[in-house]
């Protein structure tokens, strides 16, 4: 079942009444006449999403009913719609989906609503010359810089000052004899005119004094202790030439008077202002699909291994190439990508679905 071109109608009907309310702002009007066609266009979605249900509800009883068909190979008797009525000798027949049939209406609906355009007249301005003043009246104050003399002078670079010196000790040298060791007596052989005979008698002894023993040293002795001197040096001076403040710098007032100048100065002569133009409301015209009969099942004539040959099946592929549907290879064998492209044909020209019919034939303008 094919909803596309609903759903674009719906879609360009809710762009241009979204497209009107960016515009201006709607009145209480608009605003009820929206929202009815938004009750409206959302009772259409539902229909469509109903007859969608129905329609995949009937796909899957026509799947069921073939399967059953084919595995169990059940007999049916002609009572009802459950074979084919009118069935001639030598010809298949299916149960296949017939699609729902709809109408398209136009409807003239509100595009843009009524409103005003403002255009905006512009002030007008005219030059006309005045004498203004560029610069007000002022003063100043201007700087004596102050003057100066050079003077020459002696300045003490460095003051008188005591500095004490240091005058050395002296020294000589001094002989001093020192007893090593004192006079003394002793006794001594003595000889004489009688000399010993034996060793009891005739010794003679002598008493001798040993006088003291002396050595001469040197020493050094202080002459002078060491002592200080104090050493006035007198002060040092400088003779300098230096510049030396004469009469100090001082200010005095300037005035500067004002400045005036002739210029040319824009004035208002008529100010801005607005026109109002009135706008008319605008309609546009709508399509609406409007469902006629709804999808239902119904028995066709197919093709099937009885009334088919491959030669059919080759002009049958020739002839959905040329109409821009990829049917594969043209080989005489009617395998998925054939029936891909069938079904998707029918889909596209409102042929019943489900299987390859006598009707999908005549379509593509292939001959039995």
């Amino acid at each position: 079942m094919k909803k596309l071109p609903l759903a674009i109608a719906i879609a360009s009907s809710l762009a241009i009444l979204g497209g009107c309310a960016s515009q201006q702002a709607p009145t209480n009007d608009d605003t009820a006449r929206l929202q009815a066609e938004l009750d409206r266009v959302n009772a259409e979605k539902a229909r469509l999403a109903a007859q969608a249900a129905e329609a995949d509800r009937l796909r899957r009883e026509l799947a069921a009913a073939q399967s059953s068909s084919t595995t169990t190979q059940t007999s049916y008797t002609a009572s009802g719609d459950l074979l084919p009525p009118n069935a001639q000798p030598g010809e298949c027949y299916s149960r296949v989906l017939v699609p729902a049939v709809y109408e398209t209406t136009t409807e003239q609906v509100l595009a843009k609503t009524a409103s005003e355009r403002v255009e905006v007249v512009p002030a007008t301005y005219e030059f006309v010359e005045e004498t203004v003043m560029t610069r007000e009246a002022s003063s100043k104050l201007e700087v004596i810089p102050a003057t100066y003399r050079t003077v020459t002078e002696e300045i003490m670079v460095e003051p008188e000052k005591t500095v004490l010196r240091e005058v050395p000790a002296q020294y000589g040298t001094e002989s001093e004899q020192i007893l090593i060791k004192p006079a003394y007596t002793t006794w001594k052989k003595g000889r004489g005119p009688i000399e010993k005979v034996d060793a009891s008698t005739g010794e003679i002894m002598c008493l001798v004094e040993v006088p003291a023993e002396y050595r001469t040293v040197t020493k050094r002795v202080v002459v002078s202790p060491a002592s200080t001197v104090s050493d006035v040096i007198p002060a040092v001076f400088k003779t300098v030439t230096r510049t030396v403040l004469d009469q100090p710098a001082t200010t005095r007032e300037i005035e500067i008077p004002a400045q005036y100048d002739t210029v040319k100065v824009r004035k208002l002569v008529t100010p801005a202002s607005e026109q109002r133009f009135a706008i008319p409301e605008e309609y546009t015209t709508v399509s609406k699909r409007a469902l006629v009969s709804d999808s239902f099942l119904e028995w066709r004539p197919i093709l099937c291994e009885t009334n088919t040959t491959p030669g059919l099946i080759s002009r049958l592929q020739r002839s959905l190439n040329e109409a821009g549907y990829e049917a594969g290879s043209v080989d005489g064998v009617l395998g998925s990508a054939t029936m891909r492209a069938v079904n998707k044909y029918q889909l596209d020209n409102g042929l019943a679905s489900g299987q390859l019919t006598i009707a999908t034939l005549e379509k593509l303008g292939v001959s039995l």
